[in-house]
């Protein structure tokens, strides 16, 4: 089993998406619990059946935007705003450097709409349409060093939004598949996605719940919008050797719990890491 990261220790409570026009941050205390949850003291909802029989939903070919509202010029005042953001509240958050020198990399305004072009290097989550939000940036750090990615690992994503995650998860491997619900969400981050080089990233337009069979196991997943209760399709498609998840679960409209999920055969083993607010979990119509 891999080591424990230095996340563990977080103390803050990040906010990490809202239905708002407004970007928001909220803090409250925090106490890590001192003793990992296992499957067998966990108060969240957990699928019991780690197995169940793929269940395959429509898909669509997500439309591509006519016009990008996005600034995808990567100037030096944008890289220079985005070092300040990664020395500051990033490195605060993450110690892992290469996930900094990812982050480094990305150039998060591009997937950011051009009204919000001035915000997007402060450490908090912005909207991006259709009630969904890109997280705020050392909580995109902190949930991307728990993966603990190496090169040439598998990893999937629900929840592409902006496709900044994906980007980022990018430069840390070449096996990258993400899934997001909404078409023109799908859409634009794709878009962006392969204007900024980032072709290789497999993205699909589906119901995210039940995962990308096709292409299971993944060495880590990585959820981005908050379910309640850990979907089971997720867990049978984690590799069963040390398969690493990272995921929010709670109420909606609440605050919930990031756990850290890691399957190991048929055993899995549960983190609670520490207290955040997501977007809801969107689901097809009718599930």
């Amino acid at each position: 089993m891999r080591p424990r990261i230095a996340i563990l220790m977080c103390a803050a409570l990040l906010v990490a998406g809202c239905d708002q026009d407004t970007p928001a941050i909220d803090t409250l205390p925090f106490e890590p619990s001192s003793t990992p949850a296992t499957t067998s003291d966990l108060s969240t909802p957990i699928a019991s059946d780690p197995t169940p029989t793929p269940t395959f939903r429509p898909t669509e070919l997500a439309p591509t935007p006519a016009s990008l509202d996005r600034e995808l010029e990567d100037s030096p005042t944008q890289r220079a705003r985005r070092q300040q953001l990664i020395a500051g509240p990033v490195s605060s958050a993450v110690s892992d450097a290469r996930v900094l020198a990812a982050m480094s990399a990305v150039p998060r305004h591009a997937f950011v709409p051009t009204r919000y072009l001035d915000q997007a290097y402060n450490d908090y989550p912005l909207p991006i349409g259709h009630g969904q939000t890109i997280s705020q940036p050392s909580l995109v750090g902190m949930m991307t060093e728990m993966l603990d990615l190496a090169p040439g690992e598998r990893v999937l994503e629900i929840g592409t939004g902006s496709g900044y995650q994906a980007a980022i998860l990018a430069e840390l491997t070449d096996q990258v598949y993400t899934i997001e619900i909404i078409p023109e969400l799908a859409g634009t981050a794709r878009r962006i996605l392969d204007e900024l080089g980032y072709t290789d990233v497999h993205t699909l337009r589906a119901d995210g719940y039940y995962g990308w069979w096709e292409h299971a196991p993944f060495d880590a997943i990585i959820v981005t919008a908050a379910p309640d209760h850990l979907p089971a399709p997720l867990v049978a498609q984690l590799s069963p050797d040390g398969g690493r998840m990272v995921i929010p679960i709670g109420p909606v409209g609440g605050y919930q719990s990031l756990w850290l999920v890691e399957r190991n055969g048929d055993a899995i083993d549960m983190q609670r890491v520490l207290d955040v607010r997501f977007v809801p979990f969107t689901r097809e119509s009718g599930d």
